[in-house]
C-alpha cells in the first residue's frame, strides 16, 4: 500500500519536571533520572516521526508549551508546538484529532513514552488510514502506544478507564459501537513501571540513566 505524506502526526508529551513525569518510576530511580527518562524519550520520539516521514510532525505540549524543553524541541527537530486541551486524556485526544482534521485527511497520536515504536510502524499505521477508519499499535500492558484516525466521533473515547490494563479492550469495544473498521500493528512495550527499565537496555542507542 502507497504510503500517504499528508497525515498529520502528533506526539503527546509533558515537560520534563522532575517530580511531574514517569511519577511510577521515581521510587526507583528518583525523580531527578525519571525527568531525563521522560526527556530522552520524548527526543527519541519526534525523532522517529521526523524519519518516518509522513506528514508534520507536531508536538502537543501537556502543559506549557513555551518550556525551554518544548522550544528546544522545535529548533531541532523542526516541528510545530500547540496545547493539549482540558480534560482527560480522551478529551484531549479527540480535540487534537478535530483540529488536526481540519487540514489533514488523516492524523496520528503517538505517546511519549513508548521508544519500542519503529519508523515501520508509524508508516504502516498511516498508510492503513487510507482504508481503515482507524489505527492503533498496542501496548503490552493493556493500552496503546499509537492511535490513527480518519474521522473522528463523539463517542470513541467514550467509557474508557485511561491508566488501566483495559484501555486497549474498551477502545475496541468503542469501534466496534461506533461501526468503525480498524488496523491494528504489532505491540510494543512502553516505559511505565520499574520492571520496565531493564528493557531500555534492549534499545540502540540506548538510553541513558546517569545524570548528564
Amino acid at each position: 500500500m502507497a504510503q500517504s505524506k499528508s497525515t498529520r502526526v502528533m506526539l503527546f508529551a509533558k515537560a520534563p519536571v522532575a517530580g511531574k513525569v514517569k511519577t511510577r518510576l521515581i521510587p526507583a530511580i528518583g525523580a531527578e533520572a525519571a525527568a531525563m527518562l521522560h526527556r530522552q524519550l520524548v527526543e527519541r520520539a519526534l525523532q522517529c516521526l521526523v524519519d518516518a516521514d509522513v506528514g508534520q510532525v507536531e508536538l502537543c505540549c501537556g502543559a506549557d508549551s513555551a518550556h525551554p524543553f518544548f522550544m528546544a524541541c522545535q529548533q531541532q527537530f523542526g516541528v510545530s508546538l500547540t496545547q493539549q486541551r482540558d480534560g482527560d486524556l480522551g478529551d484531549r485526544m479527540r480535540a487534537a484529532f478535530d483540529r488536526a482534521l481540519g487540514n489533514s485527511p488523516a492524523a496520528l497520536i503517538v505517546g511519549a513514552d513508548c521508544p519500542a515504536i519503529t519508523i515501520a510502524d508509524v508508516r504502516s499505521a498511516a498508510a492503513q488510514l487510507e482504508s481503515h477508519d482507524a489505527a492503533l499499535i498496542p501496548a503490552d500492558d493493556g493500552g496503546y502506544v499509537l492511535i490513527g484516525v480518519r474521522q473522528t466521533h463523539a463517542n470513541m473515547f467514550d467509557h474508557i478507564e485511561w491508566g488501566t490494563a483495559s484501555v486497549l479492550a474498551a477502545q475496541r469495544k468503542q469501534f466496534r459501537s461506533i461501526g468503525w473498521q480498524w488496523f491494528e500493528g504489532a505491540t510494543r512495550w512502553d516505559v511505565d513501571r520499574p520492571e520496565d527499565l531493564a528493557r531500555l537496555a534492549e534499545l540502540s542507542p540506548p538510553v541513558n540513566l546517569e545524570r548528564q
